[in-house]
């Protein structure tokens, strides 16, 4: 079976921004895009409200019945208008729509399987305020095991792209860069080959950030004005393990090139400070086995709630 891009769609202007996003994905994967609306069945008085965000109620095109809420047996409006949007922007991607029922975290970490990823909106998916994400994000990005990229509304075609000659973004200029934060304690083959694959269909550089710290035996972590021949030594062993790790992915993917940059301090400082300039930040998750609790990473965790571009969480070993 071939794999999907998949979105979660809601109508919500975050949604309906990851559903752009997640097209023009399949569009340079060359894969079949599958648009996702999940009802969740709640009881009375609440009356069935949409699992994705509070503006799907007033499009779904279905009614409540009975006294526990059954979704329609029909396609919403909202999957029916996102589909037919996209088929006229981009007209040789395969479209399916599929309205699913259930509790909305569940139904999507169900769905990732058949994905080769999954694409949300970044902001207030369950319409929960207090997450950047919304509960249901935070539950699908920690739970399932693939990747899951999370778009803001107001994302433009535009914005990926190096600006043109008067400044401005252009849709039809080269991609900015994929920004990539690798952690040399556990390089995962997962993450650099999803980020080399992102660099390699946007016809696109990569850049591999790594932050090196002294060792913590060193009693050089707080001193910010080190020697700058110690720091050029300490910095030097960690440039040189990270062209170690990147060398077989150079010649795995000898049109992508691919930017080393170590550098001292925070992970996710520096990487927010590269989504300025990218097109998809791409950062790790580290798969935990237990069911207690949404486990995604200090540095995956701010990079989502901070950067402004979208963001690839790739779970692995």
């Amino acid at each position: 079976m071939s794999r999907t891009v998949t979105v979660g769609i809601d109508g919500s202007p975050e949604s309906l921004a990851a559903a752009a996003w997640a097209a023009r994905e399949a569009r340079l994967r060359a894969l079949p895009l599958r648009l996702v609306n999940v009802w969740e069945m709640v009881p009375e008085p609440m009356g069935r409200a949409p699992a994705l965000g509070a503006e799907a109620d007033a499009n779904a095109g279905t009614e409540a019945a009975g006294t526990g809420a059954a979704a329609g047996t029909g396609v919403g409006k909202v999957l029916r208008e996102a589909a037919d949007g996209i088929r006229l922007r981009h007209p040789g991607v395969d479209v399916g729509v599929e309205q699913l029922t259930g509790r909305a975290s569940d139904e999507l970490v169900k769905a990732a399987p058949e994905a080769e990823l999954l694409v949300l909106g970044s902001r207030g998916l369950s319409g929960i305020a207090g997450f950047l994400l919304g509960s249901v994000g935070l539950h699908v990005v920690a739970h399932t095991e693939r990747p899951v990229v999370l778009v803001r509304a107001g994302e433009r075609a535009a914005d990926e792209h190096v600006p043109g000659p008067a400044g401005a973004p252009a849709a039809e200029g080269p991609f900015r860069p994929v920004v990539l934060g690798v952690d040399l304690a556990h390089p995962d083959p997962t993450l650099i080959r999803f980020a080399c694959e992102a660099a390699a269909v946007r016809r696109t550089a990569l850049r591999v950030l790594h932050d090196w710290r002294p060792p913590a035996h060193s009693g050089l972590r707080e001193r910010p004005g080190l020697d700058a021949d110690l720091a050029t030594d300490l910095g030097g062993a960690d440039a040189a393990a990270l062209s170690d790790v990147l060398r077989p992915w150079r010649l795995e993917y000898p049109s992508v090139e691919v930017v080393e940059e170590p550098r001292r301090g925070k992970a996710a400082d520096h990487l927010l400070e590269a989504s300025r300039d990218a097109c998809l930040v791409v950062v790790g998750r580290h798969v935990r086995r237990s069911p207690l609790g949404a486990h995604i990473g200090p540095v995956a965790h701010a990079v989502l709630h901070h950067a402004g571009v979208p963001v690839a969480v790739v779970p692995h070993g």
